[in-house]
């Protein structure tokens, strides 16, 4: 028997996961309005004064919306040639994500309002709309991203330690006395002071403790450039390529070029 896909799949196919022809259009633009309107009904759910009157109007919506989006995450992956491709890719987790917690808020009260994710799923805004600049901004950034993922992953290290040792230092120093009651709650101040958020909720009485607070202040600016120099190194090196919006059919990658008859990633035919 031929694996081949049936006339009728690779027509869903092509409406559901591709934007470029005007019944895809339509129903892309149709999803991103009901994206929008249920992340709505879930924000204004949490207003307790609507929630106290609107209750129940508001779970029949999000039933309404959640029951839409399982057909529709259903329907994707019959359509897809590859349906494990589709369900473990970005956005066949995303899909799969912003329906589940409807379905939890039966066993867990207050689960419906991690629904709020389905924002993510308006990242096919770009592609839906053939914004391809902001594809092609998005790939670069995301390539920079990943080339600098082992110098950002020791720099995170290097981090760490240093945190580490710097609340130890100061929970020798300062003691309960001044809050800082334990190593574990030492390095949260140590933390939270790196980073320059300085909550206050916590702080060094001695002398001791002020100098080295200082040094630590001092060297948060410099911690915090760091991660921003190494992405912007590597985002001067990135070429920039023009893409188009097409999905593969066999591995829902995007981002290929204009002229690109196949993925580069499987190496898959594209339409």
């Amino acid at each position: 028997m031929s694996s081949e896909p049936s006339a009728f799949r690779k027509k869903l196919h092509t409406i559901v996961f591709e934007s470029e022809t005007p019944g895809g259009k339509f129903f892309d633009i149709t999803l991103l309005v009901l994206i929008l309107a249920s992340v709505t009904i879930v924000s204004l759910e949490s207003v307790v004064g609507l929630r106290r009157h609107f209750l129940p109007v508001f779970q029949k919506l999000e039933w309404g919306f959640t029951i839409l989006f399982t057909v529709e995450y259903l329907i994707r992956i019959y359509s897809a040639p590859r349906p494990l491709k589709y369900i473990f890719s970005f956005f066949g987790i995303v899909d799969l994500i912003s329906i589940i917690p409807t379905y939890l808020s039966i066993f867990y009260v207050g689960a419906q309002y991690f629904l709020v994710f389905r924002v993510l799923r308006l990242l096919r805004i770009a592609r839906i709309f053939k914004l391809t600049h902001f594809i092609n901004e998005g790939k670069v950034l995301s390539n920079a991203i990943k080339a600098s993922t082992h110098k950002i992953t020791v720099f995170m290290g290097t981090v760490i330690l240093l945190v580490v040792i710097i609340g130890s230092m100061m929970y020798v120093i300062e003691g309960a006395a001044s809050g800082f009651t334990s190593i574990p709650t030492s390095i949260y101040w140590a933390v939270v002071t790196l980073t320059t958020v300085g909550y206050g909720d916590i702080a060094p009485a001695t002398p001791l403790g002020q100098i080295l607070a200082s040094f630590v202040m001092i060297m948060g600016y410099g911690i915090i450039a760091v991660p921003t120099g190494i992405v912007t190194v590597e985002l001067s090196k990135t070429e920039k390529r023009m893409t188009n919006t097409e999905v593969c059919p066999n591995c829902h990658m995007e981002g290929h070029l204009p002229e690109a008859s196949f993925c580069y990633n499987c190496g898959s035919k594209l339409n």
